[in-house]
């Protein structure tokens, strides 16, 4: 193999001109990919992580310019080469995967003529070899019925499958190097498993080299060689994988460890740590170290005394750090934990669900009436129970039907059978419009989206106060404005910020105005959906330990919808898991996380990526999409999907529902497999020595 790397950036910097000057966007980056190789690029939104991409690709626009550096491909200067030579690398030699599959595929172009262009482009082939070659990389990336996805266009198929069009395409060529920007953000888990795992095959085959861009660290430990770990458009510490995970030497990065929820977290004896302050803007950078105004470990006289390079770390091939305080720091010191020491207890039920069904009458010719009629089973017999003070995770895929039973409690759609109790008062069968306000208030919200959330028209602080006024929460305007600064307070946001717009604001503080808002009206019921997915891993921290905190004193029950394990198992008090409309588990977080297991759940655990390099895992990759809720399969509902149904006589598991099966401390599994096979299934998640597993 050659020695010679297939990507070499050497102190490159990247500047984007506006009418306000420069604005230097990645400065001094340097790193190097060789063949076959993976390297992980991590840091927050707004580091420069993709603009190094971008840099790569010569897609930066005609804002976007390098100003510093170099970016050598297979030992040549790409600054040197001509736009025809640019363009003919571009797609076969180098090849780029982005974050949302339908920003790279054509919506009004057949799949099959997108795939075949890159071959009649790039390779000058045949029509009939380019057809070929197109549909035999749909097997390769593991496409049921190449033929007719080849003859549909991009709507027509899930995100998933999106994305492994994308996948084909770039792989297509059979490119030197893959540029990877977040391609699994958008998918769910067991989805993200298995693009990671085809991810890595094709790449072992092919010898592909990799720079596969995430913020998501536990990602970057199952697919990634080496690291770089990028803070303000720096690199700030670089070096194999296991080396930086295991002796990790910039305070940036142990800040982001501290703020992910890695196996051992207890949201009341070892909370997370959220860094302290946000990026700095561009054009208020220190004159020393990028990162020294969050630094807990920062020394004026030492950090900002003038640029820092990358320094080595002391016996450590190719690890190295921007920290000039790399031999004074004691790097296996515990961060210093706000533990909680009045941890809420669970009181009377709040919310009680019985055998909740939800159906949806769909034509087949919606759009112009006619043609026969389906029924969509959105949920079907869910029953479960929040208590006061307590929260209750609900996960599963997309289509299971967890935003169906969000909609059902806030009254956005009425259930067609069941109960659905908050309290005393019966709101299954009334929508929002005709509940009274009382009960509006009492069940509140918080979304995913931040940046939709808010009117871009109105400041902050007047949204706020419609929220007190609707709810009639106040006695005059001055009341309402003096509640409204306390609500600032209390999700610790500077009062100044009553007369800021939204735009003003960045993603993390949108969501505590959309928190703040949620508990305006003080609330019995928050349901939490997906509420710091959006959000960079210490802005999530931040935001989950204020939920908390402010649902510890408000004793606010919350249902807490996400599709994110690790957050799951340090949040929740309980564990439902949705599959096709049906609960097939529900339990404590406890029980949930240990066996036994519905197979779903065993498939939904393997799928979690930790960033934890003692953590070893059971490989489950779950074959195909969610059957359609339009067309659900015969008996049981995960039947077409499960790695246990042999295991299963008589062909129960396609004909028959299976029953719910009752274990201790309210723990129940729907599934046909016998308490005896159940007894005997294995730990997913374990560790690689007794003593890692206790710390």
């Amino acid at each position: 193999m050659s020695v010679e790397p297939i990507l070499e950036i050497d102190n490159l910097n990247i500047s984007f001109f506006v009418r306000a000057g420069e604005i230097p966007a990645v400065m001094d980056f340097s790193c190097k990919v060789m063949p076959g190789e993976t390297m992980g690029l991590v840091g927050e939104s707004g580091c420069g992580k993709s603009t190094v991409a971008l840099g790569i690709m010569r897609d930066m626009g005609n804002r976007g310019k390098i100003v510093g550096g170099s970016i050598k491909f297979r030992g040549r200067d790409m600054g040197e080469m001509s736009e025809a030579e640019l363009r003919d690398i571009r797609g076969s030699k180098i090849a780029m995967i982005y974050q949302e599959p339908m920003a790279s595929l054509n919506p009004a172009m057949k799949i099959g003529k997108q795939l075949m262009e890159v071959l009649i482009i790039h390779e000058k082939v045949s029509k009939d070899e380019a057809y070929k070659r197109s549909v035999e990389m749909l097997e390769s990336v593991k496409l049921p019925d190449p033929a007719r996805v080849m003859g549909a266009y991009p709507h027509q198929i899930s995100g998933g499958q999106q994305q492994r069009i994308v996948i084909a395409m770039a792989l297509l060529s059979k490119p030197d190097l893959l540029l990877l920007d977040e391609p699994t953000t958008a998918l769910d888990v067991t989805v993200e498993a298995g693009i990671v795992q085809l991810i890595k095959e094709l790449a072992r085959e092919t010898g592909t080299s990799m720079l596969f861009i995430s913020h998501n660290l536990g990602l970057i430990l199952e697919t990634c060689d080496r690291i770089t770990v990028m803070y303000s458009g720096e690199a700030v510490e670089t070096g194999e994988v296991h080396e930086v995970f295991d002796n990790m030497r910039h305070p940036y990065t142990q800040g982001l460890f501290n703020s992910i929820p890695l196996p051992g977290a207890d949201k009341n004896s070892r909370p997370l740590v959220a860094i302290p302050g946000q990026l700095p803007l561009p054009m208020e950078r220190p004159h020393g170290c990028n990162f020294g105004p969050r630094c807990e470990h920062y020394i004026e006289s030492e950090c900002n005394a003038g640029p820092i390079s990358m320094l080595e770390v002391d016996g450590q091939d190719a690890h190295r750090s921007r920290c000039v305080r790399i031999d004074q720091i004691d790097w296996a010191a515990e961060p210093e934990r706000p533990l909680v020491s009045d941890p809420a207890t669970p009181g009377d039920v709040v919310l009680d669900v019985r055998d909740l069904k939800k159906y949806y009458d769909v034509a087949a010719n919606q759009m112009f009436g006619g043609g026969e009629t389906r029924t969509v089973k959105a949920n079907e017999s869910i029953t479960l129970q929040a208590r006061e003070s307590e929260t209750v995770a609900i996960v599963g895929e997309s289509g299971c039907g967890k935003s169906t039973l969000a909609k059902v409690l806030l009254g956005l759609e009425t259930a067609t059978d069941g109960h659905v109790m908050l309290g005393s008062v019966s709101i299954g069968d009334t929508e929002v419009g005709d509940r009274s306000t009382k009960t509006v208030a009492s069940v509140q919200m918080v979304f995913q989206n931040p940046f939709d959330t808010l009117n871009p028209s109105h400041s902050v602080g007047s949204q706020i106060m419609r929220t007190l006024e609707k709810f009639n929460i106040g006695t005059d305007q001055d009341d309402r404005r003096e509640r409204m600064l306390k609500l600032l307070d209390l999700v610790k946001l500077p009062r100044a910020f009553a007369e800021r717009m939204p735009r003003q604001l960045s993603g993390g503080q949108k969501q505590r105005i959309g928190v703040a808002r949620a508990f305006a009206g003080q609330p019995k019921l928050v349901v939490a959906d997906e509420p710091v997915s959006a959000l960079d891993v210490s802005v999530q921290a931040a935001v989950t330990e204020l939920l908390m905190e402010i649902q510890r004193e408000a004793k606010t029950t919350m249902l807490f919808i996400s599709h994110d394990l690790s957050v799951v198992r340090y949040i929740a008090d309980r564990v439902v898991v949705m599959y096709l409309g049906h609960i097939v588990e529900q339990g404590t977080t406890d029980d949930i996380f240990a066996p036994p297991y519905h197979p779903y759940t065993e498939a939904l655990l393997s799928a979690i990526p930790i960033a934890d390099t003692s953590v070893v895992k059971k490989q489950i990759v779950l074959e195909g999409d969610i059957p359609s809720a339009l067309n659900p399969p015969t008996g049981c509902p995960f039947q077409t999907r499960c790695g246990h149904k042999s295991e299963v006589d008589n062909g129960l598991c396609e004909s028959q529902m299976p029953p719910v099966k009752e274990m201790p401390n309210g723990h129940a599994i729907k599934c046909h497999l016998s308490d005896e096979q159940l007894a005997k299934m294995e730990p997913v998640i374990s560790f690689s020595s007794k003593e890692e597993a206790v710390s």
